[in-house]
């Protein structure tokens, strides 16, 4: 099991669009960013994902949902994700209110990326107690 960021902001916010929908992706084509199709694609059934903002000069992550991904179905037809993203996962959201986190000191400059691995051990412990939190 993993933690994904994802950002959520494709032509206008969309986060309230992947939680009602159950869904999380990129928003480019595949032709544009073929990467984002096959990360989005790698992830796995009970790995945790959250989405978040970053914006310019911040000192703050703002994680705005934090949910599981659900299935091992990568959802590709505009059909399966409403087209509200090029491809995607389903995702059960169990976290919905926003929070911050203070943005750590860091090496790993990803915060600005639409999809990356958490690996910071301070955002990781963040993430993680405001899902356990909500999950008993």
């Amino acid at each position: 099991m993993a933690i994904y960021a994802i950002g959520a902001y494709y032509e206008g916010d969309v986060r309230d669009e992947f939680i009602e929908n159950r869904i999380a992706g990129p928003g480019w084509p595949e032709k544009d960013a073929p990467e984002l199709q096959q990360y989005i694609a790698s992830l796995k059934a009970g790995d945790i994902i959250y989405i978040k903002s970053f914006p310019p000069g911040s000192r703050f992550i703002f994680v705005k949902a934090i949910g599981f991904i659900s299935d091992h179905l990568l959802l590709t037809k505009k059909t399966d994700t409403k087209g509200i993203v090029s491809a995607g996962r389903n995702v059960k959201w169990v976290v919905t209110e926003e929070f911050k986190i203070r943005k750590p000191k860091e090496k790993n400059n990803v915060r600005r990326n639409t999809l990356y691995e958490e690996f910071h051990p301070y955002v990781q412990q963040a993430i993680l107690k405001k899902l356990f939190s909500k999950i008993g």
